[in-house]
């Protein structure tokens, strides 16, 4: 349960970031979302994960700031391989992906919250 709940908050933090940021298009309506917010959270998990890890100095050094970049190129990645979405450059791309972490960790935060 604790996995499709947070799928339905990635899908959402994508919509918000369709809407908001200039240059990421997500065709179709929630079937799609859903969709392309499932292959995010894969290619995220399996190479984001590899990536952060090889970058971990680097994130150190910048205060974790580069994963914004990370994400940006897991986002990138993402819209390659899906037809569905769209992301026309590296700004679009790391702004949405600031957008996305920010949605998410707060719903991650206010669940931590809750259980306490």
């Amino acid at each position: 349960m604790n996995l499709i709940i947070r799928w339905a908050v990635l899908a959402f933090s994508m919509w918000v970031a369709t809407l908001v940021v200039p240059g990421i298009t997500v065709h179709g309506h929630l079937a799609t979302y859903l969709w392309v917010a499932l292959l995010f959270g894969l290619v995220n998990s399996i190479f984001g994960s590899i990536i952060k890890v090889l970058t971990f100095p680097v994130s150190i050094v910048t205060f974790g700031l580069f994963l914004f970049v990370v994400n940006a190129a897991m986002l990138s990645l993402t819209a390659r391989w899906s037809d569905k979405l769209d992301v026309t450059g590296f700004w679009s791309a790391f702004f949405a992906s600031i957008i996305i972490s920010s949605i998410t960790t707060v719903f991650k935060a206010s669940k931590k919250k809750a259980t306490l």
